[in-house]
């Protein structure tokens, strides 16, 4: 292939580096005055990004760079959510950076870049691309983290994330060369052909630790707790959603298309991965009372769900893996973005009381916030439950009745921690006085509720579909 077929067949990607450059040196020649500039230019080609993956959807496989890239339907659909959260998170949390007082025109380039890395390692069909992906993806997000540099939660957050961060890539790129030493290629389609010895053995599992660790999956969660409540509110909004999802289908990826041969050797291991980070997430949310460190328990959780469709295999578990995934990033987002909305005194919220007699001074806010939640924790009617239920048939098709009882534990736990939430904004009467909503965040919260409720939930059959045929490339 010439370079011109291969930078068709990999136009996202290669438009989010070339776009991303250019406002490099925008910023670098402008500087501060390109704040409103660069934003405007991320947010316009991670859109653009999204509505180029969406045509790969329908363009079958495509390969470029001899194969190290490779785009299928499941790629591009998990890439239409990461581009896509990707620009809303940047659009909504432009007053909140100001608030915060780090409002700089590195922000979006940060988020344009790791969202880069994000669509690189989705595409990889080489474990050298995922690994690129992988750092793309990370070094980003470690001064996101840390962005506020004055504030000394901040840079703990981004100190720990970097740290532990650096142990996993570590992890995951030993593992990578294991599995090149006893294949004698990085190529996932060798790989896949390869028969399984120790050596190789060793390698998968190193990759999955590794895997595991970009995705927050128990018992590889730690980092989460503490760098959603340290960083800043509007990176957090990015972290668990776009990262989130590309985590999750990199995760399917790797294990469906390199490792689709030893499927029996490395399902129970990540089904005992998926029990842990079900148990773990729900019992350790039931004791937060900040509101970010019960939605990243809440967000180890979920992982656990989703990896219930990844246990399951190829075959049942793909397209459940990618409703699941899709519903619940959707979700958050508008949980993230109404943390964003609700301030007192400029600052944003911090603990479960501080939700305190919403209904009463912003009704809107609040019930699309119920809305959520209840998507969220998979309470029928909503969208949520029947994404769960997507992955609990998933599991009993593949015969993983005990994961799926484990589920529905979680499940009834989590409702603890999720109607505590709901009963301080309906019920308990408020002690101060909330800032004024900005209506871009308000219109952004009642517009996911929507989306999971009644959208999602009617148009759940189509959506099932679209995974199912994603699952086919």
């Amino acid at each position: 292939m010439n370079l011109i077929t291969d930078l068709q067949n990999s136009a996202p990607e290669a438009a989010l580096a070339i776009i991303g450059l250019a406002a490099v040196l925008i910023g670098a020649i402008v500087g501060e005055g390109s704040r409103l500039l660069i934003r405007t230019i991320a947010v316009a080609a991670l859109a653009g990004a999204a509505v180029l993956a969406a045509q790969q959807y329908g363009s079958g496989r495509l390969e470029a760079f001899g194969a190290l890239y490779v785009a299928t339907p499941f790629v591009a659909f998990a890439k239409i959510g990461l581009y896509a959260l990707a620009a809303i998170s940047l659009l909504v949390s432009g007053k909140s950076l100001k608030e915060a007082a780090v409002d700089r025109y590195e922000y979006p380039l940060l988020i344009l870049f790791a969202a880069l890395g994000g669509g690189v390692m989705l595409s990889a069909n080489s474990l050298m691309t995922l690994y690129l992906g992988v750092e793309t993806l990370s070094l980003p997000s470690y001064v996101l983290a840390a962005f506020r540099r004055d504030h000394v939660r901040s840079a703990e957050a981004g100190l720990k994330y970097f740290v532990l961060g650096a142990l996993a890539s570590g992890l995951l790129l030993y593992g990578c060369s294991l599995v090149y030493g006893f294949t004698g290629s990085a190529s996932y389609d060798v790989i896949a052909e390869a028969d399984l010895s120790i050596g190789l053995t060793f390698g998968m599992v190193l990759i999955i630790i590794g895997l595991a660790f970009k995705a927050s999956a128990a018992p590889l969660h730690v980092w989460t707790p503490d760098v959603y409540a340290g960083a800043p509110t509007p990176v957090v909004t990015f972290f668990a959603t776009a990262p989130k999802l590309a985590a999750v289908a990199v995760f399917a990826n790797v294990m469906f298309s390199a490792f689709n041969g030893h499927e029996t050797d490395w399902s129970p291991i990540i089904a005992i991965i998926a029990a842990l980070s079900m148990i773990i997430g729900s019992l350790g949310a039931l004791t937060q009372s900040s509101l970010k460190r019960l939605l990243a328990y809440s967000s180890i959780a979920n992982v656990g769900f989703a990896l219930i469709g990844l246990a399951a295999g190829v075959e049942v578990g793909a397209s459940a893996i990618l409703v699941y995934m899709a519903i619940y990033v959707v979700g958050t987002l508008g949980l993230f973005v109404g943390l964003l909305t609700i301030r007192k005194d400029g600052e944003p919220l911090d603990t479960i009381d501080d939700l305190n007699g919403l209904a009463k001074a912003k009704p809107l806010v609040a019930f699309g916030m119920t809305v959520l939640i209840f998507s969220v924790a998979g309470i029928p009617p909503a969208a949520g439950f029947w994404g769960k239920l997507a992955v609990f048939q998933a599991g009993l098709e593949a015969d993983l009745l005990w994961l799926v009882l484990v589920g529905v534990v979680a499940s009834v736990i989590s409702l603890g921690y999720y109607l505590r939430v709901v009963w301080a904004m309906m019920v308990k009467p408020s002690d101060s006085t909330l800032d004024r909503s900005d209506w871009v965040e308000v219109a952004a919260v009642v517009g996911a509720s929507v989306a999971v409720f009644p959208v999602l939930t009617i148009t759940i059959q189509s959506l099932l579909d679209a995974a199912a045929s994603a699952t086919l490339g």
